[in-house]
């Protein structure tokens, strides 16, 4: 039977959508057909990072789009080899080649972990319980999740997964000051005893977005990428969420203090959600010839063109500045949350890349009461997701990294009214 519509029309989606259509948005704000305005502050999927509809980047795309928009990767073309040389300023030092035939950012992880076959000539590839690396079907299978997996028959093979450096919840029941990093050190009995023993890449979130805004202690990545240099494993970081300033720095890597020897991109690159993805490495791992990588829209003309001019904002003085103050602001704020409404936990982040935790009167996590806050935040005109795609218990909150000191109170005390509403019905 055809799906129907409240309106009694047949509804032509294969999956289910809101109820609520937006026709239009600018800035941090959407807006739906009945003009009601809605405050984003996850900015679209994690991607509209200098909010919707920015006009400098906007008015790039078009330009591009009145020259030529398209053509083939087999060619130069002025955007894309503009991107290449951008991106390789900005990015830590030691990596000097973007590869940009990626569309996206789980194209962008497949394309890296390609690198590292090729280069290693090993195979297996590690991640992190919690870990969310794209939709395409190795991602899946090689996700920190099981539900992820689940309905699936065929996965692809050579994927282990390791504990995270989640220290409020330590796999191992450690305290963090004095756990000798066994997040790191027991990795090599996971290879030795669930691996073929044939490891070519560490694959990594700096920061697991989806996973629970979970931000590893310092020193964790120092001794990451001491264990994979001295066992020749190639370490990437997938910098999708984390990138483009979204942490105050253009990078997550400049924050941690430790370059990945990989590194993909995707998402806020192109500033207003165009689609684009992109790989950057170290020059040794160059060679993996560009038949094994490409795909039609990889490095879309519109998209490299809007990208350049998001660096260039990125890179204006106090930018990155803003977020980091504003992103403080934002935490304190959510962090006050917490005296007055039990179900309140551990407010955490990086800039504006924060995660906001529910939990019951075990301190364990609370899925349900999540649920509850993010509707009754929608209700209020702000737009939130949940951790592990609605199955988890943190609020995943990522407002437009042109946020101001205005904006995030308007944030918190969105949140507040929602937190007084849940309140009083439990």
């Amino acid at each position: 039977m055809s799906a129907v519509s409240d309106a009694g029309q047949e509804n032509p989606f294969y999956y289910p959508v809101s109820s609520i259509k937006m026709v239009g948005g600018r800035g941090l704000y959407l807006y739906d057909e009945d003009g009601k305005e809605y405050l984003d502050c996850i900015s679209g999927t994690f991607n509209v990072i200098l909010g919707h509809n920015h006009p400098e980047v906007v008015e790039a795309a078009k330009r591009q789009i009145d020259q030529l928009v398209f053509s083939s990767s087999n060619f130069n073309s002025l955007p894309v080899d503009a991107l290449a040389s951008a991106l390789v300023a900005i990015s830590p030092p030691n990596l000097t080649r973007a590869h940009l035939r990626s569309p996206g950012g789980s194209t962008a992880n497949e394309g890296a972990i390609r690198i590292a076959q090729h280069i290693t000539g090993k195979r297996d590839v590690i991640t992190l319980f919690r870990s969310h690396l794209g939709q395409t079907l190795a991602m899946t299978s090689l996700s920190g999740f099981s539900t992820h997996r689940t309905p699936f028959p065929n996965i692809f093979p050579g994927g282990v997964q390791v504990p995270p450096p989640y220290c409020a919840r330590c796999f191992y029941g450690q305290a963090a000051d004095s756990c000798g990093k066994l997040c790191v050190a027991r990795i090599d009995e996971f290879i030795k005893y669930s691996s073929t023993g044939s490891v070519a890449c560490v694959l990594v979130e700096p920061i697991l977005g989806v996973g629970g805004n979970i931000i590893p202690p310092q020193g964790y990545f120092e001794e990451l990428k001491a264990f994979c240099e001295e066992r020749g494993i190639i370490l990437i970081f997938d910098e999708c969420q984390t990138g483009f300033g979204r942490c105050g720095h253009m990078f997550a890597a400049d924050y941690f203090g430790v370059s990945p020897h990989i590194m993909t991109l995707a998402k806020g690159m192109s500033g207003i959600g165009l689609p684009i993805g992109g790989i950057l490495t170290e020059d040794r791992l160059t060679g993996l010839d560009k038949l094994f990588h490409g795909f039609t829209n990889g490095g879309w003309l519109p998209s490299a063109a809007a990208a350049l001019t998001t660096i260039e904002i990125l890179q204006r003085p106090g930018f990155l500045e803003n977020v980091r103050r504003v992103g403080k602001q934002l935490l304190a704020g959510l962090d006050r949350l917490g005296n007055r409404f039990p179900f309140v936990g551990e407010a955490r982040g990086v800039g504006l890349m924060v995660g906001l935790e529910i939990i019951g009167s075990d301190n364990r996590p609370d899925n349900p009461t999540a649920l509850a806050l993010q509707k009754a935040l929608l209700e209020q005109g702000a737009i939130v997701r949940i951790s592990e795609h609605g199955r988890g218990n943190v609020m995943e909150i990522r407002p437009a990294l042109i946020s101001t000191e205005q904006d995030v109170a308007e944030i918190v005390q969105r949140f507040e009214r929602a937190c007084d509403a849940v309140y009083a019905r439990h």
